[in-house]
């Protein structure tokens, strides 16, 4: 749906389902456990049920809740169903009504309460780094205490990237050469954070190929987390402050895909907001992908070999939510000696999808291990995805196997060519996250 068109209501969204069963392939949890209840079309008719007044059952609820919210089945829909919207509304009323047990709610509310700020994830970042390099996470995981708390801690636990040093981005990197765009920079929670290379080699690539790059240090969450999750009035106040602060600019870049896909649906998310609908379409219609943009863009500065075999990986909210899925393999295959290979069925989700690593660990682990061994069958060297989320999810996983592949997102990569830094900047044994 573009800004354009008119919103509708859940009953007509509902009626362009016509249960064909397309979806069924593409739908993780229906691939894992087959249940008709656990794919689109099964929630699609719990939707429907509750629209004709069908209690919300926790049962119900649970079907809802183990949706990852991909989209993988709007790829493939030969209707046109907008389930992403239909999910989005339908997740918004289960946080209204649906009654958690109080372990559930607790966890639910410390996650909101800190990935989606910044200040908050720094503080504890300190404190992870030092336990990283204490030796004490092997030992806890031999000892499944975590498990035998909370899986979910478990499991934020296993997924937090090795961290070192974390730079701080200047709020403008001039570009090099004659000017050829000014962009505003997106640096993400999650990504700034625990990613803090990503995003100085976006600020890099930007810069070499002519932009110059606004880095507003008054940037917070863009409520990706939030919105993906039903939180809907959360999710519209992390709009508002993400739009003020990215109006002065004429393009918006975002290195994260589940960040660019709600910040492309601010139209939507403030429609009903007379005071913001206007901006809101405004920063939608300016905001692109890095590698959207960078191809757009095309190449000025000069590619050096790389000569590494890389899996490319389609994260969900990229390849499904935006359609961007030719521009990152065309930035990678513009680059002398690099190798892509694909990975298979890659519309399958990697189990990350914002929190549901956290809420859902067991079946998120499942769907890890399946892109794992999927990523390990094309013997690359080195694994690159355009999403924070997917980076830790499927890392972990490649360790749980005992897999020795690195993993860079497609700016790393770039910045790695750009700089002629060669393939130890990428698979060597000084190669690292935070670089």
């Amino acid at each position: 749906m573009t800004a354009a068109d008119p919103p509708r209501d859940r009953p007509s969204l509902l009626g362009d389902c016509v249960h064909c069963g397309f979806c069924l392939p593409t739908c993780p949890t229906y691939v894992l456990w087959g249940e008709e209840m656990d794919s689109p079309r099964g929630r699609i008719h719990l939707m429907a049920q509750r629209e004709e007044g069908a209690p919300l059952s926790p049962e119900m609820a649970g079907h809802f809740d183990a949706c990852l919210g991909c989209m993988a089945c709007v790829t493939a829909c030969p209707s046109g169903v907008q389930y992403d919207r239909l999910i989005e509304m339908t997740r918004a009323e289960v946080e209204a009504e649906h009654p958690r047990p109080l372990r559930e709610k607790l966890l639910r509310e410390a996650v909101f309460r800190l990935f989606p700020y910044r200040r908050r994830l720094r503080a504890v970042r300190g404190p992870l780094r030092l336990y990283q390099r204490s030796g004490l996470p092997a030992l806890v995981r031999r000892s499944g205490v975590l498990e035998r708390i909370s899986p979910s801690l478990a499991a934020m636990e296993r997924l937090a990237p090795p961290l070192g040093p974390a730079p701080r981005l200047p709020e403008r990197v001039a570009a090099r050469g004659t000017r050829r765009a000014t962009v505003g920079m997106l640096t993400g929670c999650v990504q700034g954070e625990f990613f803090p290379g990503v995003n100085a080699a976006t600020a890099r690539v930007l810069a070499l190929e002519g932009c110059d790059v606004v880095i507003p240090r008054d940037q917070g969450c863009c409520g990706a987390l939030s919105l993906h999750s039903g939180r809907a009035e959360e999710a519209a106040a992390f709009a508002r402050a993400t739009i003020a602060a990215f109006e002065a600019v004429d393009v918006v870049v975002v290195n994260s895909a589940g960040c660019g896909s709600s910040m492309k649906d601010y139209a939507d998310v403030l429609a009903d907001d007379p005071a913001w609908a206007r901006r809101a379409a405004a920063l939608s219609a300016k905001t692109r992908d890095f590698a959207e943009f960078v191809d757009e863009l095309g190449p000025r500065a000069e590619r050096h070999p790389l000569p590494v075999t890389v899996a490319y990986h389609d994260a969900c909210h990229l390849s499904h939510a935006q359609k961007i899925r030719s521009q990152p393999r065309r930035l990678l295959a513009g680059i002398p000696e690099l190798a892509v290979r694909e990975i298979a069925d890659p519309d399958v989700c990697c189990g990350s999808a914002g929190t549901y690593n956290l809420f859902q660990p067991e079946a998120a682990a499942r769907l890890g291990d399946r892109k794992a061994g999927s990523v390990r069958a094309t013997d690359a060297e080195l694994l690159v995805a355009a999403n924070p989320g997917c980076s830790m999810q499927i890392a972990t996983a490649l360790r749980r196997q005992g897999a020795d592949i690195a993993v860079a997102h497609t700016a790393q990569v770039l910045d790695a060519s750009l700089r002629g830094l060669g393939r130890g900047a990428l698979v060597g044994s000084d190669s690292s996250t935070d670089n």
